[in-house]
């Protein structure tokens, strides 16, 4: 397998695994990062090395989903034979402060790379990454068939950005596809995510550092799978004959008090002792349980999630607690 492939969010939890697996199978692969004065690329350092050595092409540009001209010249100058759309604003929290550059970025955005592809690469083929949180209170287990009814800012941009990737395929027959994703989850994850806030708890508390843990709602159940499973899916979303859109996940439902259970159980800690909650940590308005029914990516794209949330637990605590040992 070869090609060029063009990842948007490259510096993210699923662009570095993304751009490890198209590295792995022989594609050149291009980047976009934004230029911030403190660079944004740690999870792709020791790719980038790796890549220099082995001879493979990973080059990183520099842009942002808020520039249309950029987008499009980037697009037309790499002519790409995948895109990868992953940028967004994906703090859920968040988006309830900085609900207009939530919807900048991800609404618009999407829809600034959508006329990019349209305009300077339309043999191209896109993926566009969609979210469980756009079914916010649709009852599960949620499918492709499921109705949306987004409970956040970011939910309603990925709303957005989901009907505006429809639009573009039955308007003007490109090939683009949705994958809408549930969480999904490792030792890359942003400690502003709720899973790597406690491993990453688990281990100071585990090495007495800390003692409390707060958070908001316990009860609060989403299907958590294992990122790198999540990218094959994205791979395999573009390999089709015909774009479609498919819900990624691993039809099991846990709540946060279960991952809280576990990861502190890593440690040898029960997570009642040490864990609290606060109402400054709920949001607005909550997503009912958000399950999804992968049946759909199993039987046409042949994907399933493999790793169950024990072994994300384990792996993602292991790794929070390496990074504070000292070094001998």
């Amino acid at each position: 397998m070869s090609g060029t492939a063009l990842i948007t969010g490259i510096t993210g939890q699923d662009g570095s695994y993304l751009a490890e697996l198209l590295l792995s199978k022989g594609y050149e692969v291009h980047g976009i990062v934004r230029r911030t004065s403190t660079p944004g690329t740690g999870r792709l350092e020791a790719l980038m090395r790796a890549s220099s050595d082995s001879g493979r092409k990973l080059v990183l540009h520099f842009g942002d989903m808020s520039e249309p001209l950029g987008i499009a010249t980037l697009v037309k100058q790499i002519q790409p034979g995948e895109i990868y759309h992953l940028a967004a604003q994906t703090d859920v929290g968040a988006s309830f402060e900085i609900p207009e550059i939530t919807t900048e970025t991800n609404a618009l955005g999407t829809l600034r790379v959508l006329e990019a592809m349209r305009s300077g690469a339309p043999a191209a083929r896109l993926f566009n990454a969609g979210s469980s949180e756009m079914f916010g209170r649709t009852p599960g287990p949620q499918n492709e068939l499921s109705p949306f009814s987004p409970c956040s800012p970011y939910g309603y941009s990925k709303a957005y950005a989901f009907w505006a990737t429809v639009n573009y395929r039955n308007s003007y027959g490109l090939y683009v596809s949705n994958g809408i994703s549930f969480n999904h989850e490792s030792e890359r994850r942003g400690v502003n995510f709720v899973t790597q806030k406690i491993a990453v708890s688990v281990a100071a508390i585990a090495a007495g550092a800390e003692d409390r843990l707060v958070l908001g709602d316990l009860a609060a159940v989403r299907d958590w799978g294992y990122a790198p499973e999540y990218v094959q899916a994205m791979w395999l979303t573009l390999q089709q004959d015909e774009p479609d859109d498919y819900v990624l996940a691993t039809g099991r439902g846990h709540t946060v008090a279960d991952f809280c259970r576990m990861a502190f159980a890593e440690a040898g800690l029960d997570w009642r002792d040490h864990v609290s909650t606060s109402l400054d940590h709920l949001r607005p308005e909550e997503p009912s349980a958000l399950v999804g029914d992968p049946k759909k990516a199993d039987e046409i794209l042949g994907w399933r999630a493999r790793t169950t949330l024990p072994e994300i637990v384990t792996l993602m605590v292991k790794a929070a607690r390496d990074i504070r040992r000292p070094r001998s």
